[in-house]
């Protein structure tokens, strides 16, 4: 560990990001989009001018943001963006979360929420799922916190909370920001956008890494109060006045634009997942219901480090998280039906 480094820095302990393998394998582990983007973005990149990356950028991302305001059902003044939604989630934990109470969020969710209270100092309390595994709603808004942040649909689990139990809990906490971060909310979950309006103190964050295969990219967003939305300018001003390029945001239009592909790929998932958790089931697996595009399973007579290292082996990789509360699970991500197959096939080899 250098001794050049801030004492901080020493004491972190950074996030650890998926396998991005470079031998070839069937890839379900880090949730990205198994169909293309949207025809149009290949459009983009083939008649991006380059003359256009001489200059800098639109600091404010309007073009970008206008679009996004259409396609979320909102305006203008509502939308903030930046490069992928853990840029825009960091900083809205250096805006908002910095309070002299911690900020509250479940036991098992995000594992960068938990890197980003280290990173900026901010103290943290978590709360566990309740007995179904879904984000325990009540708790958070019982705490004595000062602010609260989860995940709807809630990863690794896969639960979403439908918008009634949002604003349930919106009107017990309203002095103090509600995050909710929606990165899988187009797989079969309800979106808490539309209670921006009433309730200034919630923000909620997406990205263009899941449902508009942008994972390349790194495009995310966030909607609240104009009030939550300049506390985020104010801080992305003070680190990087232009975070969002003029190619991304050429290419993230062209892909909120494609409506009928953006329905087409997230029915696909939505199909495949459910097709796939059924034949999970057979094979014995336990899965938790998800409104996401992976699945969370466990086996009662098998273990999910060998199960990980028997389906890598043989050419596909999941997600296991080596942890007190998940060693017993896998994640897998949904792919094409012809992924989804070669995986069920394996599985039911070493399952034997």
């Amino acid at each position: 560990m250098s001794q050049l480094w801030s004492p901080a820095v020493r004491e972190l302990t950074p996030y650890i990001p998926g396998e991005q393998p470079r031998e070839r394998l069937i890839k379900l582990n880090t949730n990205e989009n198994p169909y293309p983007p949207a025809p149009g973005v290949e459009k983009v990149l083939r008649e991006f001018s380059a003359d256009h990356l001489r200059r800098y950028p639109d600091p404010t991302s309007n073009a970008l943001r206008e679009a996004l305001a259409k396609a979320l059902g909102t305006n203008v003044a509502h939308v903030f963006v930046g490069n992928g939604s853990d840029e825009v989630l960091a900083l809205a934990f250096q805006a908002f979360f910095r309070q002299a109470k911690p900020l509250a969020m479940p036991d098992i969710s995000y594992s960068f929420y938990p890197v980003y209270c280290r990173m900026y100092a901010i103290e943290s309390q978590s709360f566990p799922l309740d007995d179904e595994w879904r984000v325990d709603l009540d708790a958070l808004a019982a705490s004595d916190n000062g602010g609260v942040i989860f995940a709807n649909p809630n990863a690794p689990t896969g639960h979403g909370h439908g918008r009634a139990a949002i604003e349930a809990l919106l009107k017990k906490v309203q002095d103090r920001v509600v995050l909710v971060d929606e990165a899988y909310v187009d797989f079969g979950g309800e979106s808490a956008v539309p209670l921006v309006n009433k309730y200034p103190n919630l923000l909620v964050t997406g990205t263009f890494s899941k449902s508009r295969s942008l994972a390349g990219t790194r495009l995310g967003y966030a909607v609240g109060s104009p009030e939550l939305i300049e506390g985020l300018t104010r801080v992305k001003d003070s680190f990087n006045s232009y975070p969002v390029d003029a190619l991304a945001s050429a290419i993230g239009i062209a892909a909120l634009e494609d409506v009928d592909h953006f329905e087409a790929t997230r029915e696909a998932v939505i199909t495949t997942r459910e097709r796939t958790s059924q034949q999970l089931s057979q094979l014995g697996f336990k899965v938790l219901p998800s409104q996401t595009n992976f699945v969370l399973v466990s086996h009662p007579e098998q273990d999910a480090a060998q199960l990980f290292l028997g389906l890598r082996e043989r050419g596909v990789l999941v997600r296991h998280f080596n942890t007190a509360t998940l060693r017993d699970w896998l994640r897998i991500t949904i792919g094409t039906d012809d992924e989804m197959d070669s995986l069920i096939e394996v599985l039911s080899e070493l399952c034997r």
